[in-house]
């Protein structure tokens, strides 16, 4: 029926992605019957689980598209297409209703497609859902899988606003873990620079300690050096005739022996 409705081709393309997954689940499922280990069979099922979720999506987007195009169509090209989305809704659900069948016989009490969180709240069960929806009409069905959908949907929707924020959180903390990181760089670069100052001035105060000290020595030596000067005047002065402190080159005589000296010339007693 599906290859012969005059489709857009958005509509064919996701037609037709729908009736692959649909022949991959039939397959998944007459193989699950050959496989006689558990452990197997859990992951098949998780498999077509899988395969189930992309047809709910894909026949979301095919009802989406079908509304969009609707005001191009004829209202027979309408039905003809709006019968086909519920055909499809109930091969799912009939999946659905085989893949809780085999969960049951393995004992798996995992929640059903369309009831995510069912049951712990009082919820209605899978098999519930699965009777309720064999005794609705095909537009009640339609819109029951339709709201199901868009709760699926604002779920995962909630589901990437929190990703984003964590992952908007994790790049604030990683831009101030980064500016930590460079203030603590540069906080280190400044303790080398004030410890090779230190050195610099310590290395400087040495090298003046060594400087003063050498003048200090060389002011001792010359002050010792003008005490002497000064104590061999004083000396020469005091004992003048003293004959053992020789006189200090460029240094008078005492005054008495120029006295005696001129005493004696006879030019100064003839004057």
């Amino acid at each position: 029926m599906g290859s012969n409705l005059p489709m857009s081709p958005e509509l064919e393309q996701i037609h037709g992605e729908i009736r692959d997954h649909f022949r991959a689940l039939a397959n998944g499922f007459q193989r699950l019957d050959k496989i006689k280990d558990s452990t197997r069979q859990s992951k098949q099922l998780e498999e077509l689980t899988d395969k189930m979720r992309d047809c709910k999506r894909l026949i979301k987007d095919f009802d989406r598209e079908l509304k969009d195009e609707e005001t191009r169509n004829s209202p027979e090209v309408n039905k003809q297409l709006n019968d086909e989305k519920q055909s499809m809704i109930k091969e799912l659900n009939s999946y659905v209703a085989l893949r809780k069948t085999y969960m049951s016989t393995l004992g798996n009490k995992k929640v059903e497609l369309f009831d995510m969180g069912a049951g712990a709240s009082g919820e209605p069960t899978a098999e519930e859902n699965v009777q309720v929806a064999s005794a609705m009409s095909n537009q009640e069905l339609v819109d029951a899988g339709m709201k199901r959908m868009d709760e699926t949907d604002q779920a995962i929707e909630r589901s990437k606003q929190v990703v984003e924020q964590t992952i908007q959180v994790g790049t604030q903390t990683a831009a101030n873990l980064k500016g930590q990181t460079d203030q603590m760089g540069r906080v280190v670069n400044h303790l080398d620079t004030i410890q090779f100052s230190l050195k610099k001035a310590s290395q400087l105060v040495k090298e003046i300690g060594r400087q003063v000290a050498t003048d200090k020595c060389i002011m001792m030596f010359l002050f010792l050096i003008v005490c002497g000067v000064v104590a061999i005047i004083v000396v020469k002065i005091v004992h003048p005739n003293n004959k053992d402190i020789r006189d200090i080159p460029g240094l008078a005589p005492p005054a008495p022996a120029r006295k005696l000296l001129y005493l004696r010339n006879p030019e100064y007693l003839q004057r």
